[in-house]
């Protein structure tokens, strides 16, 4: 079940959601073996307390994408 774009995301499309859960997807899968991302998304459907854990992982992504598009600013910028 796809996180809804306007609930935790401020109204990201899927196309940004996907990128985001790509982020993180490894890290949570290695954090919790035997459980997938996208096992923990349906449980959040339903779960105030999977919801936000949900959240905290889709910050560290967001935190992550912002990484990376500082990290491609300053290469541009340096060309």
């Amino acid at each position: 079940m796809p996180i809804k774009p306007d609930s935790d995301l401020g109204g990201a499309t899927q196309d940004e959601t996907a990128y985001l859960e790509s982020l993180i997807r490894q890290d949570f899968e290695q954090c919790h073996p035997g459980e997938t991302l996208d096992d923990f998304k349906r449980r959040a459907s339903f779960s105030r307390e999977d919801r936000g854990l949900l959240r905290d992982w889709m910050a560290i992504a967001a935190s992550r994408a912002a990484a990376a598009r500082a990290k491609r600013s300053d290469f541009n910028s340096a060309a």
